[in-house]
């Protein structure tokens, strides 16, 4: 598939994704849906890549929402749909098995904020914002925002955004539990990578249990516990435990291979 709307940048083995819609402050349009679609399910057996950066295009937006343009001549069936589909492409950056992390360039706001959220960790530069305005259109979230949102900050701020539509800065955001770092602008890609890097060094295998592992925790219909047991029983099983064991042994970084 040719990208049109978002780029591939990789470095080593750290693949950048960027919506690549600057005029429209990188709103998230069906075409722009698509390709991450088209990506994340490739990537997923691509061995080359450890890791993923999700950023937005200049340095006004990460992504200041969806399109609102193609919202026109919704009705409650079509509008449904359109979240589904939202919703179980964000499900499927959440469930990757690699680490995703959010480089937030500016603003994070509705369905922007709603893929920032999706995924693993989130990183913003001081001058970022972040909100979910959408009760000031007449309508809620739809790609998942009401649920991720109380799960990174608690019910009752999540409540209050949420209904509010209020915008928050990065240092609040901080310190409500949205983002992990905060760093000035211009450097959130390469804090980005710099913790992407260092997972790069751990076994893959073992990193993907851990995410689907953290991630069964919020799971109405999974047991995370057993997850864990599973998972732990599963990466003992595994070359790079025998690897990693020896190189600690040792006193040597491992090479894990994946296996």
């Amino acid at each position: 598939m040719n990208y049109e709307n978002i780029t591939i940048d990789t470095k080593e083995n750290i693949a950048i994704v960027t919506i690549n819609r600057e005029k429209a402050m990188n709103a998230l349009n069906r075409h722009v849906f698509n390709e991450l679609d088209h990506y994340f399910s490739a990537v997923r057996d691509n061995k080359t890549v450890a890791g993923i950066i999700i950023t937005g295009a200049g340095n006004k937006a990460f992504a200041a929402g969806a399109d609102i343009k193609e919202f026109g001549g919704l009705d409650a069936s079509t509008a449904s749909n359109l979240s589904k589909r939202g919703q179980d492409i964000f499900f499927k950056i959440e469930n990757l098995n690699k680490p995703v992390i959010a480089a937030v360039n500016g603003f994070s706001l509705g369905g922007g904020n709603e893929l920032a959220m999706a995924c693993h960790m989130r990183v913003a530069s001081e001058n970022a914002r972040f909100g979910q305005p959408e009760v000031n259109l007449g309508i809620i979230t739809g790609y998942g925002g009401s649920q991720r949102l109380v799960q990174y900050i608690g019910k009752g701020k999540a409540m209050e955004l949420l209904l509010t539509g209020d915008m928050i800065k990065a240092d609040e955001a901080l310190r409500l539990g949205l983002l992990n770092h905060v760093v000035p602008a211009g450097q959130e890609v390469a804090k980005s990578m710099e913790i992407l890097q260092k997972i790069s060094t751990k076994g893959p295998f073992a990193v993907a249990k851990m995410i689907s592992t953290v991630n069964d925790y919020f799971d109405k219909e999974k047991n995370g516990y057993q997850t864990e047991v599973d998972g732990f029983g599963s990466c003992a099983a595994t070359e790079d435990f025998v690897e990693g064991a020896k190189a600690f042994v040792e006193k040597r970084a491992a090479k894990f291979k994946g296996v």
